[in-house]
């Protein structure tokens, strides 16, 4: 078994070797990114729908092994443009968002009955940039997709194109579909292409490129390996994909960059192994949480009781009942810090409530929080996952 991508070692010996990839089937949960030129016939227009078929087998194939599948789909603009005779090539960015607007519809359609074959409900989810940088956003977004995948829905995640300008768009799904597979802690990302993976040249120039099977870090030589998005509907390239790759792996989750022309991809991916994999070093709640103990600039804190230092210490969430003091005028998702009866910093972590509500619902049980507040929250004040014990010896 050889190791990973080695800037130091022979491209061709290195991409001719086996070398260890993740398994799909054996994967929690995982995102796969579709690009227009897969799911739409650029000449006509329409979906490809024998190829979403096959898709939406090998999706409900993952799904009976136990993997949460989240889709991130192009192709609103590349389907709804030839609906409104936007035929040129090059089209301004509202016509995109008219396009969009139309493409949409037909998109989620299709994605809906491919899906209901197998009885598996379709959400649409509708981001922007914005949604996946700005804390509140990101954290409604991930309780949102969270919630979905836990009902047994499969999202279908694309960029909001029809609101967001060109100041707020990511531009490409490849990176969008990274942004979402941080987010909620998914430990694959696919991006499904019309190429097979990266390659030590460009294939289509040099006869002799071979293709590498696995890359742990996006060093200089690797990022010179991308070359221009190809021409047509497609907005991405191995540039994007390889921008990608960098999100993803500092987020924990390991990205395939796999060929998807053909029918069945996901299955042929599997069975052939023929792909690249980006392979990260470290797991996505590992990732996420270094993230949170690393901040650097907490807006607020609260302090804890014995019983909730106890449960935090042993890997617990946060409960309004073992609060006994909220300082700050924090939003909902701002990094606050955990503080222990005597005052010294024992964690970090996003709060589910606001500073207001924080402090309005501290030492009751949570199921009391809807009659104190009005409304029904997380019973949680800060959620497992998003809290860190930052406390020397007892770091989680």
């Amino acid at each position: 078994m050889s190791g990973p991508f080695d800037a130091g070692r022979n491209l061709a010996e290195l991409a001719a070797s086996e070398a260890w990839t993740p398994n799909l089937g054996a994967m929690r949960r995982i995102v796969v990114k579709i690009g227009s030129a897969l799911l739409v016939d650029e000449a006509s227009g329409a979906i490809r729908r024998g190829w979403l078929n096959a898709l939406a087998d090998d999706v409900a194939d993952l799904r009976a092994r136990g993997v949460e599948v989240v889709l991130v789909s192009s192709g609103a603009i590349a389907v709804g443009r030839r609906r409104l005779g936007l035929t040129r090539r090059t089209i301004r960015l509202e016509e995109k968002q008219a396009a969009a607007a139309t493409g949409q519809l037909r998109l989620a359609h299709a994605y809906q009955e491919t899906l209901a074959r197998h009885d598996i409900t379709v959400a649409q989810v509708l981001v922007t940039l914005d949604d996946t940088e700005e804390r509140r956003r990101h954290l409604n977004a991930r309780a949102t997709v969270n919630a979905l995948l836990r009902l047994g829905a499969v999202p279908v995640i694309n960029e909001n194109d029809t609101v967001a300008t060109s100041e707020i768009r990511f531009g490409d799904n490849d990176r969008l579909a990274a942004r979402v597979a941080a987010m909620i802690d998914a430990e694959a990302l696919v991006l499904l292409s019309d190429i097979d993976g990266l390659y030590t040249s460009d294939p289509k120039r040099d006869p002799d490129a071979a293709l590498i099977p696995r890359v742990d870090a996006i060093t200089p030589e690797i990022e010179a390996m991308g070359g221009d998005a190809p021409p047509g509907y497609s907005s991405g390239g191995m540039v994007t994909k390889l921008a990608a790759a960098r999100i993803a792996l500092a987020a924990g989750s390991h990205m395939a960059i796999a060929q998807g022309r053909a029918k069945h991809p996901l299955a042929r991916m599997q069975e052939s192994g023929r792909c690249t994999w980006f392979v990260s070093q470290v797991e996505p709640q590992t990732a996420r949480k270094r993230w949170i103990g690393g901040s650097l600039n907490p807006a607020g804190a609260i302090t804890v009781d014995a019983g909730a230092l106890k449960a935090l210490r042993a890997g617990k969430s946060l409960l309004p009942a073992g609060v006994t003091q909220v300082e700050g005028g924090f939003q909902r998702g701002d990094l606050v810090i955990v503080r222990a009866p005597d005052g010294h910093e024992v964690a970090r972590g996003l709060a589910a409530y606001g500073g207001e509500d924080a402090r309005l619902i501290r030492g009751h049980n949570s199921k009391d929080i809807e009659a104190v507040l009005g409304y029904r929250g997380r019973e949680e004040l800060i959620h497992r996952d998003d809290l860190v014990v930052t406390e020397e010896g007892k770091r989680r």
